[in-house]
């Protein structure tokens, strides 16, 4: 076989024409020492805070020091796979994590990969772990209520959209509790909830989520998870990786997200274990200097955005653990400054049998009435309950000596007892808001004053369910308006009268 000379040369022509060289260049580092989830890297003089490096086994970390004559990041995989004189490459991007709708009712760990077996992720886009917080023009203010359906925050303590409520009590005093029945609370509200779980018991961690898919809470929840037994890189960036699922669906799908973090208090333990393994300065309880900036920077991300944005919103919850009840230490009050207010849980009243156990007293939200529906903030329903609770608490105290009483005062002593008991609530058992005002409006105006205190759970639960019942019209409409007008209140008042008549003045006997 012959082959002419003029289409071997135009075949070479071609080739030559379709020539590119390329030459991979990537800026490469020796790895000097590694432990703890810490690596001290060499040669990467260019490399910049928060970018991500990758090892040669294609483990991961990300860029925390900058020093002279080395580098410091924190290893996001296993470190123990890593060995002294590896190379370590530049990636020039900064940590992202998967986002979309996909995360939707699954259970992931804090760099977007599932851990329930339930196969891939699908995925919309990658959102970088910290973006800097939304400015005043982009912001709008907090007065769209987000219910929690527990009794005794949303009538004194409400929460709205876009708003930072603290929860913090000591372990064991139902803060985990709250948060759980917020999320279980927004199936008929259209909130999309994030649960960040950050240094807790796997088994833990593994109740709640049976808890959510037991209410049906899972179809519009995600559920990050750094574990106890999890390095403490994953448990420093699960809530930034968490706020940042959230706000894809805020900013892309203009949708209203809730994000609850359990517990900060863990998180800055995991930041102050990497600080001081990177010798930076120890300064109060060995945190260092930038420990408040390690919650700022992830709370002032929470917004209710404005119309021009979208008018989604972002709602944190963040959960500080405290000892003994001492909110003055360093974590808890850097968190109570930087959010709109707190929960604060107290064990006396959780060992008293009042659940939850929200001291009134101290717990506050900076967004008050506000975020409230208006039937709920009426003067005759939460109006004067704070007032009323804190009153009663004086004279429960003052009685307690064992002085003589009046008959006025004795009767406000035995309506306030009916106050605590009404606002006590089981785990699990969220309430509609208009429930809510109905048997708050019953105990303010001396429906309850002639039902044995042990009887009035049971009361509310009956009086509750025969309105369902038998005036499933007017509960409707309630709850469509959620306006306490003169003819709603009237109607409330004649369900009242008519229904302790069939109740034998509420003895609570068939």
């Amino acid at each position: 076989m012959r082959f002419k000379p003029e289409e071997i040369t135009s075949v070479l022509r071609k080739e030559l024409d379709e020539f590119e060289s390329r030459v991979d260049v990537a800026e490469v580092g020796t790895l000097l020492e590694v432990g703890d989830g810490i690596a001290r890297i060499y040669g990467l003089e260019n490399a910049g805070a928060g970018e991500m490096l990758e090892f040669d086994n294609g483990v991961r970390a990300q860029v925390l020091n900058l020093e002279e004559g080395s580098i410091g990041a924190i290893v996001l995989g296993d470190y123990t796979e890593l060995e002294e004189g590896m190379t370590v490459k530049r990636t020039g991007a900064l940590l992202e994590v998967p986002v979309g709708m996909g995360l939707v009712g699954r259970v992931i760990n804090p760099l977007g990969r599932p851990i329930d077996g339930k196969g891939p992720i699908q995925s919309e886009a990658t959102r970088p772990v910290e973006l800097i917080a939304p400015g005043i023009a982009d912001r709008q203010p907090v007065k769209e209520p987000l219910q929690t359906g527990i009794k005794a925050i949303d009538s004194m303590i409400p929460i709205g959209r876009g708003q930072r409520e603290l929860i913090i009590g000591d372990r064991k005093t139902g803060k985990t509790a709250i948060a759980v029945d917020t999320i279980i609370n927004q199936k008929q509200e259209n909130v999309i909830c994030f649960y960040v779980a950050i240094g807790q018991k796997e088994s833990t961690v593994a109740g709640v989520v049976e808890q959510l898919e037991r209410a049906g809470a899972m179809a519009y929840t995600t559920v990050i998870v750094a574990g106890a037994s999890d390095p403490a890189p994953l448990q420093y960036i699960a809530p930034y990786a968490g706020c940042a699922m959230a706000e894809h669906l805020m900013y892309n799908h203009k949708r209203h997200t809730l994000c609850i973090y359990d517990d900060l208090t863990k998180q800055a333990d995991a930041y102050r274990q990497l600080s001081l393994l990177l010798r930076r300065p120890p300064g109060r309880e060995a945190y260092p200097g930038d420990v408040f900036y390690l919650h700022s920077r992830l709370l002032e991300r929470a917004v209710k955005l404005s119309n021009d944005r979208g008018a989604g919103s972002l709602t944190a919850l963040p959960i500080i653990e405290t000892q003994e009840g001492e909110v003055s230490a360093y974590i808890p009050t850097n968190v109570i400054s930087i959010t709109d207010g707190q929960i604060y849980l107290v064990p006396d009243l959780f060992n008293a049998g009042v659940r939850p156990a929200v001291d009134v007293g101290i717990s506050v939200s900076r967004v008050g009435g506000a975020a409230q529906v208006p039937a709920m903030k009426h003067k005759k329903v939460a109006g004067g309950l704070r007032l009323a609770l804190a009153s009663f608490r004086e004279l429960e105290a003052f009685s307690q000596i064992g002085t003589d009483i009046d008959k006025a005062t004795q009767a406000q002593l035995d309506r306030g007892k009916r106050m605590v008991e009404i606002l006590k609530q089981g785990q699990l058992k969220p309430m509609n808001v208009v429930d809510q005002v109905i048997i708050i409006y019953a105990a303010n105006n001396g429906y309850l004053d002639d039902v044995p205190v042990a009887k009035v759970r049971e009361f509310e639960e009956r009086l509750l369910d025969h309105i369902r019942d038998s005036h499933g019209e007017f509960r409707d409409k309630f709850i469509e308006d959620k306006e306490l007008t003169e003819d709603v209140e009237k109607e409330i008042c004649t369900i009242l009268e008519a229904f302790k008549k069939t109740q034998g003045k509420g003895s609570g006997s068939d």
